[in-house]
């Protein structure tokens, strides 16, 4: 099963794959939107799974520590 972030993400590029394959006189341009798409959504989708293992790090050291 796929992340639900994971899922909106690809809808997305999907969405603007398409809109970029069809739309008439803008060539050049929405190519480009796409290629920005892509970027940021992978650059958002690492930060994402950064913050994810850092919090799980963190908790593994909390658990480890228990109570005194």
């Amino acid at each position: 099963m796929k992340h639900p972030w994971i899922v909106y993400i690809q809808a997305q590029l999907d969405i603007r794959i398409h809109l970029a394959r069809n739309a008439p006189h803008r060539g050049a341009s929405a190519v480009e939107w796409v290629i920005i798409t892509a970027i940021v959504a992978g650059t958002a989708l690492g930060l994402a799974l950064l913050i994810k293992n850092l919090v799980g790090e963190w908790q593994h050291q909390i658990e480890e520590m228990g109570p005194k």
